[in-house]
């Protein structure tokens, strides 16, 4: 994740839509976006997306064994650190 171009606030996605999809596109990569500073959501391009529900739906019990992350609700987490994702 580059901070100074996937962290931006909402207005901003609104205003220029087509830019921030073709930077998705381009980069793979979701933004975060904002709602007066705080994170309030996420938003990534589909071809991203569906790789992420295939990387959940392949994962076995064995490939992501609870860990200390799975079992505090962060899942995504111990899959990216058991699968060697970098985000």
């Amino acid at each position: 994740m580059d901070i100074t171009k996937d962290i931006q606030p909402m207005t901003a996605f609104r205003n220029q839509s087509a830019e921030f999809v073709r930077h998705l596109k381009e980069t793979g990569r979701p933004i975060v976006l904002t709602i007066n500073g705080k994170a309030a959501v996420v938003v990534q391009d589909a071809a991203a997306y569906q790789r992420l529900c295939d990387i959940a739906a392949n994962a076995n019990r064995e490939d992501v064994a609870p860990t200390d992350d799975a079992l505090s609700g962060d899942m995504f987490e111990a899959m990216r650190r058991k699968l060697g994702l970098a985000l």
